[in-house]
């Protein structure tokens, strides 16, 4: 499995910490931008551990259809969620340019599986809108906003609400498992 984008060493992750609070006080954040179908994410990258190339899945039975399965990612086991399954969106065969990005999502580390990533954003909080109140009063509440792009928007996720309560019930199952 090749690392496209791997955890900065300490005194780089230090002064990303730093830059980041600089961000945070001018009201601008950084987003890592990927696709699924048609559409472009965002989530913030300080929930992003590393980027890395789809290599082998081991499958889980009995678990949600949007569970993938588990990774060995440097000794450590990991489950990764199809991004589409869980947004239900078409099921679309990986390609080169598809990729896990693995999250720090509250104290667990998980993978996603997505279309492609597209690249690191710097975007002032004048960019984001508010999800409008009807996509969030349809259980859509891991949208947290709108990014203004100049050609397109942006759906900011948050991670730590997309993969709540029940996602972190399969996923505790299917790591029981192993």
């Amino acid at each position: 499995m090749s690392t496209v984008m791997q955890e900065p060493p300490a005194s780089i992750a230090d002064s990303t910490v730093r830059e980041q609070t600089r961000t945070a006080a001018n009201g601008s954040m950084q987003l890592v931008s990927f696709k699924l179908s048609d559409e472009t994410y965002g989530i913030e990258i300080t929930k992003i551990r590393e980027i890395i190339l789809v290599g082998q899945i081991t499958r889980v039975p009995e678990t949600p259809h949007y569970i993938k399965g588990l990774i060995n990612l440097r000794s450590s086991v990991i489950p990764v969620i199809d991004l589409r399954a869980r947004f239900s969106l078409a099921e679309n065969e990986l390609t080169q340019d598809s990729r896990i990005m693995v999250l720090n999502v509250g104290r667990r580390t998980i993978g996603i599986v997505v279309d492609s990533v597209n690249e690191v954003l710097r975007v002032s909080q004048d960019q984001i809108s508010p999800a409008p109140p009807t996509v969030a009063s349809l259980g859509n509440q891991y949208i947290t906003g709108l990014v203004r792009l100049e050609d397109q928007l942006l759906i900011l996720l948050d991670v730590d609400h997309l993969f709540g309560q029940e996602a972190t019930l399969a996923m505790d199952a299917a790591l029981s498992g192993t």
